[in-house]
């Protein structure tokens, strides 16, 4: 793994930096299955860890190269802060630039996690409410399954300085992207009801919970014909998990974490800004002495922390090129994998998908028996927590609530993930989890007596 004395990129006579990524002297050979469980040998091996999709994995060897970097500040900090960080973090901006296909390295900044780069986005969306660039009433949209953190973070920095937010009412399960893009536009159309202006679109690219893929690209589109201001895209779950290209996409704005499927240690996200005069409307909630020297500088120093989990990157590259296909190949394994456990799981328990296998990624929702009666979050959690404890499971669980009228409808969903650390074993004890339950005619009400 790549040392902090080692670097891929390397800035040029005139400070700009070459950003191509170079070809490596000597091919890494292929990772072994035994050098796969050397890699995840820190898991607890009695829990079928089948939530990658909340926190991510590290291998131990990008742990090993995190730790590296830990030692360096340690032993003589003042040489880490003037020699090494910044470079260091301008190399993992490099390495991100090339990922995504990025125009520009300085459109490219590094903060801690999706959340922090949601603050960022909607901090300026506040200010220019604030200084009058933007009317009272004006309008947010976003996704009804936008993730909570996100809901909570448009309440406090749009609905507080008084724009109004209308959410895209999703169905679920969901049958097409069809569905998707037909329900946006009408959202789109009630946000300029009265002639107001639809200033922000929040668009996820894989939802949480219930976790699907959207139509990114499109939706992107509909905005820009529609005249929206601006255009955010969250994708928590994006690199590593579904193809990521920002010329395409068009966004002004896209975050994704390092830490759920790129294998960096948490926690850490980038965020990329499509370079625009707005772009130095951007700056980090933290202010530092950077402030003002743009969002990517700003970011790259917030005072005095571990910074380690942002400098990994180029080592968690080298990792990935020891797979077949590096990152796509990885990429599409476990999407064919989630998809073939899913469907071996629905088929167990008679139920069905949340959504058709092409829109979904490395995480799919499957139906649990409707005779487990789910009738309500509270419920979700405790079966949540009766499966880790009591099966060595670890799976979230969503409830959906049933449509007037339906009948035996199926109200609980597991949200499945896949990665490479991943084996059947763990669907398959996770199948009969639920087997069992269902043998002992087990309701969640009996967790509650």
């Amino acid at each position: 793994m790549a040392s902090p004395k080692s670097h891929r990129h390397h800035p040029q006579p005139n400070g700009d930096l070459k950003t191509h990524v170079p070809k490596k002297q000597k091919v890494p050979a292929f990772l072994t299955d035994s050098d796969l469980q050397s890699e995840f040998a820190h898991h607890d091996p009695s829990v079928a860890r089948i939530n990658n999709g909340s926190f991510g994995s590290c291998p131990a060897s990008v742990i090993a190269a995190q730790q590296q970097w830990q030692l360096t500040f340690l032993r003589q900090p003042d040489s880490f802060y003037f020699n090494g960080l910044k470079k260091g973090i301008l190399e993992s901006r490099a390495v991100i630039k090339d990922l995504i296909n990025a125009e520009d390295v300085n459109e490219i900044s590094i903060v801690d996690n999706a959340t922090t780069a949601v603050a960022i986005v909607l901090q300026q969306i506040a200010w220019a409410f604030a200084e009058g660039r933007f009317l009272k009433g004006d309008v947010a949209v976003m996704l009804h399954y936008a993730y909570g953190a996100v809901k909570k973070s448009v309440e406090a920095y749009v609905t507080r300085a008084g724009g109004r937010v209308i959410e895209v009412q999703l169905p679920f399960p969901v049958s097409s992207r069809e569905e998707i893009v037909s329900e946006f536009r009408a959202a789109l159309e009630r946000g300029k009801v009265d002639g107001r202006k639809v200033r922000l679109a929040v668009i996820d690219h894989v939802t949480s919970m219930p976790t699907v893929v959207i139509p990114v690209k499109e939706l992107v589109k509909i905005c820009r014909e529609e005249g929206v201001d601006q255009v955010f895209v969250d994708a928590a779950h994006g690199i590593g998990c579904v193809d990521l290209d920002m010329k395409e996409i068009g966004a002004d704005f896209y975050t994704s974490n390092l830490h759920k499927w790129f294998f960096c240690p948490p926690s850490v996200a980038f965020l990329y800004c499509r370079k625009s005069p707005r772009s130095m409307e951007l700056h980090h909630p933290v202010v530092s002495d950077e402030y003002g020297n743009g969002l990517a500088i700003e970011s790259a120093w917030i005072g005095t922390r571990d910074y380690s989990a942002q400098l990994v990157v180029p080592s968690v590259l080298e990792f990935l090129d020891r797979f077949e296909g590096g990152i796509d190949g990885i990429k599409k394994r476990n999407h064919e994998a989630v998809v073939r456990m899913g469907e071996m799981l629905a088929k167990a328990w008679g139920t069905s998908l949340g959504c058709p296998p092409d829109m979904c990624g490395s995480m799919i929702m499957v139906g649990l028996p409707a005779c487990l009666e789910i009738s309500n979050e509270a419920d979700t959690l405790t079966l949540r927590a009766h499966l880790r404890e009591s099966f060595g499971v670890e799976v979230p669980i969503y409830y959906r609530s049933p449509k007037e009228g339906e009948v035996g409808p199926i109200t609980g969903y597991a949200r499945i993930s896949h990665q490479v650390y991943n084996k059947e074993e763990d669907y398959y004890k996770f199948r009969d989890a639920i087997n069992k339950l269902v043998g002992t005619k087990f309701t969640c009400k009996l967790l509650h007596d």
